[in-house]
């Protein structure tokens, strides 16, 4: 869900050359989105029908300029495979602040209602505005600074 709404804001300011994708750390590869994830995004005029899963791997990692985790426990899987990669790994609800033990995760509705993932939807939905600004200006910076 947090791709699709990221997607959809970034498209909504006409920005269409940053590169947004999720994998996860228990992700059955290859499975579509459940079927209230994808209600849930299309009552939010997201569509995630396509979405197919992607377990979370060290090229994904290498190959990403930010990776914002939803919980505490997807930092640490982060750490272990490839801990090089924290300086670019924060929590969704403490970006652009690094990780610290005051900080909660996103709750994952797997599992859980229709209503579950309502509401994960919606918190996604208000980190994800309060924060595009900050991941559009780190994807600036680093187009003007590569490397």
């Amino acid at each position: 869900m947090a791709e699709g709404i990221l997607r959809t804001l970034l498209s909504e300011r006409g920005i269409e050359n940053i590169k947004v994708s999720s994998a996860g750390v228990g992700a059955l590869e290859g499975m579509p989105a459940t079927s209230f994830a994808i209600e849930a995004a299309k009552l939010w005029g997201v569509d995630i029908s396509s979405h197919i899963a992607r377990q979370l791997n060290t090229r994904i990692i290498d190959d990403a300029d930010l990776i914002l985790v939803m919980s505490p426990e997807h930092y640490e899987a982060i750490k272990r495979k490839m801990p090089q990669a924290l300086p670019k790994t924060y929590l969704f609800k403490g970006f652009p602040e690094p990780l610290s033990p005051r900080q909660e995760g996103v709750h994952d509705p797997i599992g859980g209602s229709l209503d579950d993932y309502n509401q994960t939807f919606m918190e996604l939905d208000e980190i994800l505005r309060r924060i595009e600004g900050r991941i559009i200006q780190l994807y600036e910076s680093r187009e003007k600074n590569p490397g």
